[in-house]
């Protein structure tokens, strides 16, 4: 049994060696000119312009979340196509059904308002 995880348990090894080389070997190989430039906090490349404390719009964060939900719909579809052959029409009509339900939650959310940017 041991045989079988062995190739997998040395691959882990070899992975996690590397990583702690890395890590170590960094702060002796590179360069330690610290400038001004180089110790202030980096955001984005510019400096910030307005209020810092602005609150992000819940319309964004909803957007997002949408955007998640119904992408993540296709890692359920892709092993379904993959297989479809073999599902015959069971595999079919839960296929549909699992469909119709993402229908029906995206004309939910498109009646509701949730996919228009600006209102």
């Amino acid at each position: 049994m041991m045989a079988m995880y062995a190739p997998l348990l040395m691959m882990f090894a070899v992975a996690a060696a590397l990583a702690l080389g890395f890590f170590l070997a960094s702060p002796l190989l590179g360069k330690k000119k610290p400038t001004r430039e180089k110790i202030i906090p980096y955001e984005c490349g510019s400096e910030t312009t307005g209020g810092r404390h602005v609150k992000v719009s819940a319309k964004f964060n909803l957007t997002a979340i949408l955007f998640v939900i119904f992408d993540v719909e296709v890692v359920f579809i892709y092993p379904w196509a993959v297989d479809f052959r073999s599902l015959e029409w069971a595999g079919l009509l839960a296929m549909l059904g699992f469909l119709a339900a993402l229908v029906l939650a995206l004309a939910y959310s498109w009646r509701k308002g949730a996919l228009e940017w600006e209102r």
